[in-house]
């Protein structure tokens, strides 16, 4: 008998990020939040959002790596083409050959080396 698969979800969703931005949103009409915290928020939003983009070429190579074909892939890309999908993959497989690899780029990154 086989194990079940392990579940997986995304650290944060397209949800959170909109009720977080509501929220931040009222407080800024209140003005309740000075704008040097703005401009922190947006520096780590910019950060955040170049580690969700690296999250996603990493899942990318993995589902490849698992399987997952180019066209149950190309539909998340927003359109039902496998062009993007294929053009993602391979401008990174210029950079790495599999998602360890990316991987072990991602931890040098964050590493600054």
């Amino acid at each position: 008998m086989s194990e079940p698969a392990a579940e997986i979800r995304a650290p944060i969703t397209e949800a959170d990020v909109l009720a977080w931005l509501e929220e931040t949103a009222r407080a800024v009409r209140a003005h309740e939040i000075p704008p040097d915290d703005l401009i922190r928020v947006l520096g780590e939003l910019r950060r955040a959002s170049a580690a969700c983009a690296d999250a996603s070429d990493w899942v990318l190579l993995a589902a490849r790596e698992e399987g997952a074909s180019l066209r149950q892939i190309a539909p998340v890309f927003g359109k039902g083409y496998v062009r993007a999908p294929a053009a993602r993959l391979e401008k990174l497989h210029r950079q790495a050959l599999d998602s360890e690899q990316w991987l072990e780029i991602l931890r040098h990154r964050a590493a600054g080396v």
